[in-house]
């Protein structure tokens, strides 16, 4: 079996994070006042996507369509999108404002699926107008997708499919675990007649062409996921078998490779992945169906880290804590499930130096005015003070790139970085340090006696 580039690349990637920031310190991108800033690093994320649609070219057939669409919540940046597009992705997105941030990035119709439990009318309708792919999450979906293509039948050019449900069974993370038995995403596949009903429902439907699942991400073990995908195949072949034709020709997997957040290791990888598909549903591999994927938190997340000075330190009943501008804003799921989602610590003089020395039990506190803005508590670090840095890789999806607005937090600034073969680091802005101004106006400063 061919390698999978991942496995080699965590040395790089440390290395690059050192490089990247000392350099932000001496380019003075973090300083006393600009005490946080988020950076990302280019070509992991381009080793990530190569990793990605390497895996699958090798894996698949020769000649079998695939779109490999990136799930645009997991880090809704135009700039990120545009890199991905670069090499060689879609965009799956879940909301108008997420379609809106691919279509900036320039991604093109074709390449985006629209998946989302609650489209309205109107967002169906922008999306078959586009041509861009639609999953449909429920029955009554479907007859409102009845209507619309009745109406313009030439709106079947976008590929419209279903979701279903497989109902396997939840991971480690409920909250992520969408193939449950009581699941809100899709047709529950194994609720009484709802297979029977689903075949009846292509079968009157010529133009649904796709069928789709997602059993969950982190928590989830690829044997689950990969189960999830066995039913969908087996559904796909049974409605073509009734239909007495190849209607279903693309079956949408979904994502959910899980990420490692305990060291620089990038595993589970694509490799792995698909080894868990090829042994559960070999028939997905025969060029039989033409694939979509939707990962998301395993392309950017080992490529983002967090870097804050320390404001302050303190000791409260014995324990060091360290405050720092890096809380809840930027790692929401962190601070608010620390068991499901705990991140690392790596903590760097006020230099940029990696630290060293004795460690010492302390937490580290972020800025938001509520008790729980921990990112980690009771941690063994060298000891803390003031002016040093503490940096929280693993960051690149689902945090500082969606940030959350408590206590009118300004979202930082994001800098893209490249590490030269000279070890030159060159920064580029991709998003813009928010001011306060701008957290005014879109408190309604425009209409401050609306209410009066």
């Amino acid at each position: 079996m061919a390698v999978d580039a991942h496995r080699y690349a965590a040395a790089d990637a440390a290395g690059r994070r050192d490089l990247a920031v000392r350099a932000a310190v001496d380019q003075g991108l973090i300083d006393e006042d600009a005490p946080l800033l988020c950076l990302l690093d280019t070509a992991g994320i381009r080793t990530s996507a190569a990793a990605l649609t390497s895996t699958f070219a090798r894996a698949l057939a020769p000649g079998t369509p695939v779109l490999h669409a990136f799930a645009v919540k997991a880090a809704p940046l135009v700039p990120v999108l545009r890199l991905l597009a670069d090499a060689g992705l879609g965009c799956e997105v879940a909301s108008p404002g997420e379609l809106a941030l691919a279509r900036a990035a320039g991604v093109a119709p074709e390449r985006i699926v629209l998946d989302s439990p609650a489209k309205t009318a109107a967002e169906l309708r922008e999306a078959l107008a586009l041509g861009v792919a639609v999953n449909a999450d429920n029955r009554q979906e479907l007859a409102r997708l009845d209507a619309l293509v009745a109406q313009a039948p030439a709106a079947t050019a976008s590929p419209i499919g279903v979701r279903i449900n497989p109902q396997t069974g939840a991971g480690s993370i409920d909250a992520l675990s969408t193939a449950t038995a009581t699941s809100k995403f899709g047709i529950a596949l194994r609720d009484p007649g709802a297979r029977e009903w689903l075949v009846r429902a292509y079968l009157d439907r010529p133009w649904l062409t796709r069928l789709h699942t997602h059993s969950g991400s982190q928590g989830v073990p690829l044997a689950l996921i990969a189960e999830g995908v066995r039913e969908l195949y087996a559904l796909a072949e049974e409605i073509n078998a009734a239909a007495g034709r190849r209607q279903v020709d693309t079956l949408d997997i979904g994502g959910g490779l899980p990420v490692n957040f305990t060291s620089d290791a990038a595993t589970p990888t694509y490799a792995d992945y698909a080894d868990a598909l090829r042994s559960a549903v070999p028939g997905l591999f025969s060029g039989a169906y033409g694939l979509v994927t939707e990962f998301g938190r395993s392309l950017t997340a080992k490529h983002g880290l967090v870097l804050s000075r320390v404001e302050y330190t303190k000791t409260t009943g014995g324990r060091p804590i360290a405050l720092t501008h890096a809380g809840v804003q930027l790692a929401t799921r962190t601070v608010y499930a620390p068991a499901a989602w705990p991140v690392r610590i790596l903590p760097y003089s006020a230099k940029g130096a990696p630290l060293t020395g004795p460690v010492v039990a302390q937490d580290i506190a972020g800025p938001a005015c509520f008790a729980g803005d921990l990112l980690a508590a009771a941690r063994e670090l060298p000891l803390l003070t003031p002016g040093d840095l503490v940096c929280v890789p693993d960051t690149g999806a689902y945090a500082f790139t969606a940030h959350y607005g408590y206590n009118s937090l300004p979202r930082p600034a994001v800098h893209g970085f490249t590490v030269s073969p000279s070890g030159e680091v060159r920064f580029a802005l991709a998003r813009a340090a928010q001011s306060p101004s701008a957290i005014v106006a879109e408190a309604g400063a425009n209409t401050p006696d609306a209410l009066l």
